[in-house]
């Protein structure tokens, strides 16, 4: 079943067509990664699927039940969608705790069970009522991801999460959120422009370019056959060749 459906979504800055009927679909359980150059619109559309930014047409359908058309436009806290931004966005006034809670409504007995599971999942239990100024870059990233992930959201969207982490966080973090992820069978859409995350985490590579979805497949068939120049000049724009794409892909580095 879709879980998600973008249908000939259109949006357009300073007249300035970004998106151009793009379609997508995401089925659940399902991480897919949208990769694709600078000004693509890959945040755009994520912030679309939030609902905070609204498209010029098209439609954006959650379980089969449309969230946002030209004429209908449901709130972006009824939408049940986790969001992960690149500024992590935590509250500096709360604690852990109430961080990862935030969103959550439910008992005090039943927040402390779901904050307590995802800490242990995410390996912070220890940071419970410690407040953000006190944790590192890839605490902080932890931490805003089990906030996204504690009201059981339908789809988490993720801009960036691994950018601005050193390489040893980086990789652990990326183990530990797929992991997370395909453990609570959790429908994820990320946008990222390190192909090493988008390798290491996908089910599925989504390529945006003239504001469409140019090609989308599993890694490894998007990687070793790109559709048309466009599309390989960004993986030789990322390391200078073809050359170590297809030795990771090759050697089943992902």
């Amino acid at each position: 079943m879709n879980r998600l459906k973008l249908d000939q979504i259109t949006y357009s800055y300073s007249k300035n067509k970004i998106i151009n009927g793009l379609n997508l679909e995401i089925i659940e359980g399902e991480i897919v990664c949208l990769i694709g150059e600078s000004g693509t619109g890959k945040t755009t559309l994520l912030r679309i699927i939030a609902g905070l930014e609204i498209q010029d047409k098209g439609s954006v359908l959650l379980d089969g039940k449309v969230i946002s058309n030209n004429d209908y436009n449901l709130e972006t806290h009824k939408r049940n969608i986790g969001l992960v931004l690149q500024e992590r966005a935590l509250f500096p006034h709360l604690d852990v705790f109430k961080n990862v809670t935030f969103g959550m409504r439910a008992s005090l007995k039943e927040k402390n069970n779901r904050c307590d599971e995802l800490l242990n999942l995410f390996k912070i239990t220890k940071y419970k009522n410690s407040y953000p100024h006190s944790l590192s870059g890839g605490e902080q990233q932890r931490v805003a991801l089990a906030r996204a992930l504690a009201p059981n959201p339908k789809i988490i969207l993720m801009d960036e999460p691994f950018n601005g982490l050193d390489r040893a966080l980086k990789f652990s973090l990326r183990v530990d959120t797929k992991e997370i992820l395909k453990k609570n069978n959790t429908t994820a859409l990320i946008v990222s422009h390190d192909f090493n995350d988008a390798l290491a985490c996908a089910d599925k590579l989504a390529v945006i370019s003239n504001g469409v979805i140019s090609q989308i497949g599993k890694p490894k068939e998007v990687v070793l056959n790109p559709k048309n120049k466009e599309i390989k000049k960004q993986f030789i724009c990322e390391t200078g060749d073809m050359i170590y794409w297809k030795s990771v892909i090759e050697s089943e580095k992902i």
